[in-house]
């Protein structure tokens, strides 16, 4: 796999836009236009936060409201718990609603909001050595 880019519809780019880089992310400006805006997620990894009428042109199904339905979740990996809780309290600040409680399962930290349209980000710092120490105890540890 050579990138990954998520497609999520939103309602404002400009206001999306407003609230990740709140966040500490950048935008590539060669795919942001009035009707998109590509979040820079990592080194190959966008998500590209499209309006609903742009996002429309790739799927004949109903889009779904994020603010009353799931359809994805988009688990972020960061480098540790004070970052997660870092990245949670800005998106709060930025008009983001908490979704969740913080989860500490020893191995694994998180910390769950939506963004202004709903959709739902999960940042998480994973412990590699203590999930090993907990697979050394049980053997099902890290499957949540």
């Amino acid at each position: 796999m050579q990138g990954l880019f998520v497609k999520l519809p939103v309602g404002d780019p400009a206001a999306s836009m407003r609230f990740f880089e709140s966040l500490g992310f950048a935008f590539n400006p060669a795919f942001t236009d009035v009707s998109a805006a590509c979040l820079i997620l990592g080194p190959q990894y966008q998500a590209m936060l499209l309006t609903r009428r742009r996002f429309a042109d790739f799927t004949p199904y109903r889009r779904v409201d994020a603010h009353r339905e799931t359809q994805v979740l988009v688990a972020l990996q960061l480098d540790s718990r004070a970052r997660v809780e870092a990245m949670t309290a800005r998106a709060q600040a930025a008009g983001g609603r908490l979704f969740r409680s913080a989860e500490d399962h020893g191995w694994m930290y998180s910390h769950v909001f939506q963004d202004l349209d709903g959709h739902i980000w999960e940042p998480f710092h994973m412990d590699p050595a203590a999930l090993q120490a907990a697979r050394a105890n049980n053997p099902t540890a890290g499957a949540v």
